[in-house]
């Protein structure tokens, strides 16, 4: 099952950091809420010197890092899980402020309906001075 935004299959253009996310399990109803970049650091040999990169993630294929919403994907296959884009996000401080945002604003660490176990952000807010926050769930 590929990412949905909208309800209809996303396709990187590019424009965007990142992304937060919600998994749903259609079998049990249980949800994951979480983050992913589209690209990730790497280094690169350039004459002779090794230089930072960004390369592309695994985003496409991601369920996200909770172990137990990654074991039930394995038993239960990947057709039992949608995944659907929340936010798209132009920086890695957007991704992490709206992630936990949507986590907090669902109460997914207190609720047994979620795979959510734990939060961290660490971000300033010059880091969102660019901030639109646009809901497109609705």
């Amino acid at each position: 099952m590929n990412w949905l935004l909208c309800g209809s299959e996303y396709i990187d253009d590019g424009l965007s950091f990142g992304f937060v996310y919600m998994i749903e399990n259609t079998v049990t109803g249980k949800k994951y809420i979480g983050r992913k970049y589209f690209t990730q650091a790497g280094t690169k040999q350039v004459n002779g010197k090794k230089r930072k990169i960004r390369k592309s993630s695994d985003w496409q294929d991601y369920y996200g890092s909770n172990e137990t919403l990654k074991r039930e994907v394995a038993e239960l296959g990947k057709d039992k899980f949608v995944r659907t884009i929340l936010h798209l996000c132009k920086s890695k401080s957007e991704c992490s402020y709206l992630e936990t945002k949507e986590i907090f604003k669902q109460d997914a660490l207190l609720r047994e309906d979620f795979y959510n176990q734990w939060v961290t952000c660490k971000i300033t807010s010059k880091h969102l001075t660019n901030l639109q926050i646009t809901d497109i769930t609705k």
